[in-house]
């Protein structure tokens, strides 16, 4: 994809961003790099290869799902300013 300082100053103004004429130059080439970069990677053929979820083949140790602490909401609740049914009462914020 090829950009212009024209591409650069609308993309500018529709993100209601001040650009001179410099950082307009300096965004160009960044820009266009990180373009020019997206096509060297589409270049690359990828037939049959498989997607990886990580780029080392490792797996995650994983722990068993055990619950490790008391149901300590009672506790918690006497302390709160305002409780019913269970729920915490909190003034309303939005009318």
């Amino acid at each position: 994809m090829t950009l212009s300082l024209d591409d650069i100053r609308r993309v500018a103004k529709l993100a209601r961003i001040e650009i001179s004429e410099t950082d307009a130059q300096q965004n160009l080439v960044r820009l266009s790099g990180i373009f020019d970069l997206i096509e060297q990677m589409r270049a690359v053929d990828t037939q049959g290869i498989k997607p990886m979820s990580h780029s080392q083949d490792m797996v995650q140790r994983l722990r068993e799902d055990i619950v490790t602490e008391s149901d300590q909401r009672v506790l918690f609740q006497s302390v709160a300013p305002q409780v019913e049914d269970g729920y915490y009462l909190v003034p309303k914020v939005i009318e």
